[in-house]
């Protein structure tokens, strides 16, 4: 828990807007409702999105109104602030899948008895091309076209939307729509957090405060993203999930620390300076990680069960069980009996190497498993499956 709205401010924060009345705000002791919108673009949210989270957590704590909106309509339309290319959009059933666990996956953070929890197809559904057109009014090509990203894509000669352009003016809506009066989100996200500064004044609303955070990166060491499947998801088992920041690149242990635990900055400190081995360093910000989603049982539990796995080479003792009926499976058909979403994450994944049965590795995706007798698969470097027969 932060100790003080200027904690808040400060950790895994990059920018305020505008810091002055923000801060006046909080001094005054005003009940703020502070949002957080989150696109349903997989059906978990990871560590990095959790951090907003936890952001919201700190201004409930302060007893401030924390309203967490589920965009599932903003989903369908997509977002492409972070993306070097146009983002496909959605299907409706493609959102009605993602969201299902979506607000009590968020109320392993918030206390939702607390929360405003909302899905914006709630009023974004009903908005008419009038109402579009004078929120569309408020903005020139020109500041969409200022984007980085946006830049680069249209210098290349590649396509973009006019789909694209009316995202941020979607997302600025949700702001009037809950009345808020301040908005976390990512840095990739100022364009679009800033939309809400600029509607607001249109429907007789003072423009909200901007809280952006620092990005977190994925376990290659690239942004977090599901994408890319490099996420730690906070549904993920404990030991799935420990062995996972297990294996983070050592560069990224401290900003973790900061970012995804809720460790004092005094105790990070005592440990990055004291324990020079980065594999400790990386064991007790598993172990951190894993408590607060999980509590201290069960991470005891992940921490015990990889030292066997991979320090002492043993194979795991409790591990899902695959049953399947015939007598043999193409690999890849495996992998995705397995946990894998795709045949092109299942090829990827064999063909990097990052597949074994019985220990030994497979890498050629066409391969014919005998289903004759029970084996153990293992999948990249944390998931293990015993596949027996029927």
């Amino acid at each position: 828990m932060a100790n003080s709205f200027k904690e808040i401010l400060i950790r895994g924060v990059e920018e305020v807007i505008v810091r002055e009345h923000l801060e006046a705000a909080l001094k005054s002791g005003k009940k703020l409702r502070v949002k957080l919108g989150v696109d349903p673009t997989s059906p978990n949210i990871h560590i990095g999105r959790a951090g907003a989270l936890w952001k919201l957590r700190d201004f409930q704590d302060l007893g401030h109104t924390v309203v967490f909106i589920v965009g599932d309509f903003t989903g369908l339309i997509g977002d492409t602030s972070d993306k070097e290319s146009e983002r496909p959009m959605m299907t409706e059933a493609q959102v009605k899948q993602n969201i299902k666990t979506y607000f009590k996956q968020a109320a392993k953070i918030i206390d939702p008895k607390k929360s405003e929890m909302h899905y914006n197809s709630t009023w974004l559904k009903k908005l008419g091309f009038l109402e579009i057109g004078k929120m569309a009014n408020a903005f020139g090509l020109h500041e969409f076209e200022a984007r980085e990203n946006i830049s680069r894509r249209m210098k290349a000669g590649k396509r973009v939307s006019v789909r694209e352009l009316l995202y941020p003016i979607m997302q600025g809506y949700d702001s009037v729509a809950v009345k808020a009066d301040v908005e976390i989100g990512g840095t990739d996200q100022k364009f679009n957090l800033l939309a809400g500064r600029v509607i607001q004044p249109l429907y007789g609303q003072p423009p909200q405060d901007i809280l952006t955070r620092t990005l977190l990166e994925g376990t290659d060491g690239r942004k977090m993203s599901s994408s890319w499947g490099n996420v730690i998801n906070i549904t993920d088992e404990p030991n799935d999930m420990f062995g996972k920041i297990m294996s983070i690149p050592d560069s990224l242990i401290e900003k973790y620390f900061v970012l995804a635990t809720r460790l004092p900055a005094t105790e990070i400190h005592e440990i990055i300076t004291s324990r020079s081995n980065p594999r400790d360093q990386k064991f007790m910000l598993a172990r951190e990680i894993t408590t607060l989603y999980y509590g201290k049982k069960e991470a005891e539990k992940a921490a015990k069960e990889f030292k066997n796995v991979f320090s002492n080479k043993e194979t795991p003792r409790d591990m899902p069980v695959i049953k399947l009926s015939g007598k043999l499976i193409e690999l890849m058909e495996l992998l995705i009996k397995a946990s894998v979403t795709s045949k092109s994450e299942a090829r990827r994944l064999i063909e990097q190497g990052a597949v074994e049965i019985d220990q030994k590795k497979k890498t050629d995706p066409k391969e014919m498993v005998n289903l004759r007798k029970s084996f153990v698969l293992k999948i990249g470097k944390t998931k293990f499956y015993r596949v027996i027969a029927k």
